[in-house]
């Protein structure tokens, strides 16, 4: 096949092309190999990756008006390539990042007053570092519908109050720029891991020659990291992984990853507390659980401390895990970090705990709660990106750019109603990479999620859930959106 009617624009970097139409070093041997590749034989593997998800159940979920859908996420067969050397730029910045994201968290909770302490003597200190030294507002993290204040004097064990992170990474002709940190319940790294197998099957030969370094360890990478946070005395620690059920958008994912690291899928129905210690009910009787890696929401979690209502978490969990008798993956509270107002101070807060400048850049980030951001936003709303800061898989997003005068105005009666709740960003050129679509290439833009895990030390498998923004001319990646997933070589 031929790249005769693919599009490269100098605005917007191509992933496989220089401007000239030349291919990347590191993307040489992939434009080779497809160019010796017939339509036959491409639509045969587009069509083998395809289904290789649909028998495998890979889905998703997406919310509606009225009702949820599941489908099946389309995947891409033509691998993105990104170089050595782009790779440890990325793991170099993921590393300094996720380090001060803890730093903050623990800062913020474990330096603040216990609820109901007096504030001149109780807890661990009584204002956080970062709010008393002016680095942060402190309305932006106590007005943070994350911030848990009932986890404040509460330190984390060994500090790892993110332990699975996942990051979206764009990339501009500027460069590499971090978009947002998924810190709570970050999803999609069985597409990773599928998307890999896919792919990897039917370039075996390219896969091999290309020397790429390999993902589908990150089981074994989660469980070591998982095992080396249990409590005190724990050597052969059960985990195990606490889901919503069968009726939650990445129920698939639970199911996978539970398989993948050895640990028992649970709902709250099948664990008890009794003494502070967390039991796991099983047909031989109680066992001990000694690390949760939970994918419920904070708010589900412990009804006696968060949501009363809650059919979805365990009475106590909260009480236990405060005791150090059972270790919590993501700790409860790690929302207030991922808050997109709060994402625009990740450089300050990085120079403010590490003395470093940021490696990765973030992107411009102007907070409505501000009224001279304020202004500028509804002065320029055709330029710009507007999420609500709460809100995630696109939902809940205005760009400017492709939306109508009807729609933008609509929009800026929201965000006037409440400014607090709205931050607005400049519409970014992202990258695009060759996609296999309607049998020929096309460019389409992309993105990517790394997957950092934090324990006693950082660790980053080499590669992510490549995200696609599948629809022509679309910038949401989001699979809910309509984007897609392709594998990523490093």
């Amino acid at each position: 096949m031929d790249f005769d009617a693919y599009r490269l624009n100098p605005a917007i970097y191509d992933e496989m092309f220089f401007d000239d139409g030349s291919p990347r070093r590191h993307s040489s041997l992939l434009h080779q190999e497809l160019l010796g590749i017939s339509l036959e034989e491409l639509s045969t593997i587009q069509e083998r990756v395809t289904r290789s998800f649909s028998n495998e159940g890979i889905t998703f979920t997406v919310y509606g008006d009225e009702e949820a859908e599941e489908r099946i996420i389309p995947v891409d067969c033509v691998p993105r390539v990104l170089s050595a050397s782009e790779w440890l730029h990325i793991e170099s910045g993921l590393t300094q990042r996720i380090t001060a994201l803890n730093l903050f968290l623990q800062d913020v909770y474990g330096n603040a007053s216990p609820v109901g302490a007096d504030d001149e003597s109780g807890g661990n200190g009584t204002t956080p570092r970062i709010i008393a030294d002016g680095v942060i507002p402190s309305d932006m993290v106590e007005s943070c519908p994350q911030y848990r204040t009932e986890m404040r004097g509460f330190s984390a064990p060994h500090g790892a109050w993110v332990s699975i992170c996942g990051t979206d990474i764009v990339r501009t002709n500027d460069g590499f720029m971090v978009l947002e940190d998924n810190l709570r319940v970050p999803s999609g790294v069985s597409y990773m891991i599928a998307n890999r197998k896919a792919v990897k099957t039917s370039f075996r030969l390219l896969y091999r020659q290309s020397r790429v370094r390999e993902v589908e360890h990150y089981g074994s990478v989660l469980h070591e990291t998982l095992s080396e946070l249990a409590p005190e005395g724990r050597t052969d620690p059960t985990i195990a992984l606490l889901t919503p059920g069968i009726y939650n958008s990445a129920f698939y994912e639970h199911m996978f990853l539970a398989q993948e690291i050895g640990a028992e899928l649970v709902e709250g129905r099948d664990l008890q507390v009794d003494n502070g210690v967390v039991y796991m009910r099983t047909t031989k009787g109680l066992r001990r659980v000694d690390i949760i890696y939970r994918r419920v929401d904070d708010d589900f979690i412990d009804p006696l401390v968060f949501r009363e209502d809650s059919l979805l978490g365990v009475p106590g969990l909260i009480d236990a895990y405060k005791r150090g008798n059972v270790t919590m993956v993501n700790a409860p509270g790690t929302g207030v970090a991922d808050d997109k107002s709060v994402y625009a101070f990740v450089p300050d807060m990085i120079r403010y705990y590490l003395g470093e400048e940021p490696i990765l850049a973030s992107v411009e980030t102007y907070l409505c709660r501000r009224p001279q951001d304020l202004e500028y936003t509804l002065d320029n709303l055709d330029k710009l990106v507007v999420k609500r800061v709460g809100e995630s898989g696109g939902y809940g997003m205005l760009i400017g750019a492709h939306a109508t005068q009807a729609e933008r105005d609509e929009y800026a009666e929201q965000i006037l109603a409440d400014p607090a709740d709205f931050i607005s960003q400049p519409t970014l050129d992202l990258s695009q990479a060759p996609c296999f679509i309607e049998g020929g290439f096309e460019p389409r833009h992309v993105d990517l999620r790394p997957f950092v895990l934090h324990g006693r030390q950082t660790r980053i498998v080499p590669g992510a859930f490549c995200r696609v923004a599948l629809k022509r001319g679309s910038l949401v990646v989001n699979s809910s959106q309509g984007g897609g997933g392709k594998d990523m070589w490093v």
